[in-house]
């Protein structure tokens, strides 16, 4: 499993053979995401995980491709880097 943090939003992939897509189950409550599924050998699995409060819950989305699952996290635009111009003063 690998978490990534790109500037506008944080990005989850787990490899998960042998689990179909209607077997997994995914929820984000109280900061926490949860990752529940059960593989084609009866071998059931969870993961929880706490993620920033910085994430836009209403927004997260998430893609099952080839075994591996994608969560998507976007970021606030609070939590968005910005750049700040600096002035020169004469």
């Amino acid at each position: 499993m690998t978490i990534v943090r790109n500037d506008d939003e944080l990005v989850l992939k787990a490899a998960l053979p042998d689990t179909s897509v209607e077997g997994l189950d995914i929820s984000l409550e109280n900061s926490v995401l949860t990752i529940k599924g059960e593989q084609k050998v009866s071998y059931p699995f969870s993961r929880s995980f706490t993620v920033p409060t910085t994430v836009d819950s209403n927004k997260v989305s998430a893609d099952y491709k080839d075994g591996v699952l994608t969560i998507k996290l976007p970021l606030r635009e609070e939590a968005k880097p910005r750049q700040i111009k600096v002035d020169v003063a004469a």
